[in-house]
């Protein structure tokens, strides 16, 4: 068996020492921009559909957003070791096929069970997007600027949720909801069309890693899920308790929220390598945590503007300063296995996250569903602490 240390991926066509920013690079995060767009505009619009036009409760919303995020959480460690072997091209480009695909499918069905069904579908397309397109904007950097590649990617992807929510919302009220599946799965389409432009990248003569899940991800996803818990109640609740406290156009917020998050990412690209992951995380998760509590004590609309204004500082550190620590000495053919891993807990998040408070919601209400992310948020606080007596050297 050939040694490990010397296996590595095929060299990177375009890739310059000392640019960021080239065409392939450009190609991936306008993939990513696409893909991400048709995403934020199901993210106001399904949970009032599944409550406004099914007859779902608190409950039924959090099955239909979660159940997508569930089929993503177990395809998505097989779908980092087939992109480090195969290559990152077949998962963006194949990945975005199947979301469009079955995005524009939502307008065929008028269930629960139906679309939860073709969520779970969507769930796998996810799956190898995000790795490949994450993976490829990792390949494509120089060594030195991997962090900042992670926040640019990031950029991508929060200019589609930037713009996906308000322009889902205006679809639904003025064309109705299936002309929001359509417009989505359009957009799903044309990432998948862009991603053909990513290069081929593979390692097919690497040796087979000895576990599914890279170990040097866990860590950092698990604060990562934890952190992740406030916005993933905020996002799939807010549209249904928006109306109670006047606030009846949610897509604002999104798009204020997302424009937020994509502001400092930009000016402060270099930020969470200059802070260093342990403390750009300690901050990510201060703000998280401080913005659901402020929504969960407060039932006002100044209230949403402030936990989102909150949120999208916390989000904005959180993300790249955890994905250096998951990648800080990840040999180049494992990368998309420790992508793989890492971006799991994305759909933890939101596979477990979703549901568990969708059933808080139907016990008491959305207030105190907002209240447990909290909770579970400062929960970060213990896992990043564990963390980095993990990572600390050991005492001469």
């Amino acid at each position: 068996m050939s040694d490990p240390a010397l296996v590595d991926l095929e060299p990177v066509p375009g890739v310059d020492a000392g640019r960021m920013v080239t065409g392939r690079f450009l190609i991936v995060t306008a993939a990513t921009f696409a893909y991400f767009l048709a995403l934020g505009a199901l993210l106001p619009t399904l949970p009032r559909y599944v409550e406004d036009e099914l007859g779902g409760d608190g409950f039924a919303v959090g099955l239909v957003v979660g159940s997508f995020a569930v089929s993503a959480a177990v395809v998505r460690p097989w779908a980092g070791r087939f992109g480090d072997r195969y290559g990152r091209r077949v998962l963006l480009s194949g990945g975005a096929l199947l979301v469009g695909v079955t995005t524009l499918a939502y307008t065929q069905v008028d269930t629960i069970g139906a679309l939860v069904a073709l969520r779970l579908l969507t769930g796998i397309g996810e799956a190898a997007v995000f790795v490949g397109a994450a993976t490829a904007t990792q390949d494509l950097a120089p060594a030195h600027r991997r962090g900042e590649a992670a926040s640019y990617f990031s950029v991508a992807l929060y200019s589609g949720l930037a713009i996906g929510p308000a322009l889902g919302e205006h679809l639904a009220d003025s064309a109705g909801y299936h002309r929001v599946w359509i417009v989505a799965g359009l957009a799903a389409l044309a990432a998948a069309a862009l991603g053909l432009g990513t290069p081929h990248l593979s390692a097919p003569h690497a040796p087979r890693p000895t576990s599914l899940l890279h170990p040097a991800a866990l860590g950092p996803g698990l604060v990562l899920m934890l952190g992740l818990i406030p916005f993933t109640g905020f996002a799939a609740f807010l549209a249904v308790y928006g109306p109670d406290i006047g606030l009846h156009d949610t897509g604002p917020v999104f798009f204020a929220y997302a424009g937020s998050v994509l502001a400092i990412r930009i000016l402060g690209a270099r930020l969470p390598d200059r802070l260093g992951w342990q403390r750009a995380s300690t901050l990510a998760l201060a703000a998280v945590t401080f913005g659901a509590v402020v929504v969960a004590a407060w039932a006002s609309v100044a209230a949403v503007w402030l936990a989102a204004t909150s949120l999208a500082v916390g989000m904005s550190l959180l993300y790249p300063a955890l994905f250096s620590a998951a990648l800080d000495g990840v040999p180049d053919h494992e990368r998309s296995q420790a992508v793989g891993t890492f971006s799991l807990f994305f759909d933890l998040s939101q596979g477990i996250g979703a549901p568990l408070l969708g059933v808080v919601v139907a016990l008491s209400s959305e207030r105190g569903a907002f209240a447990v992310s909290a909770l579970v948020a400062a929960g970060g606080f213990w896992a990043q602490h564990r963390l980095r007596r993990l990572r600390s050297p050991a005492p001469a």
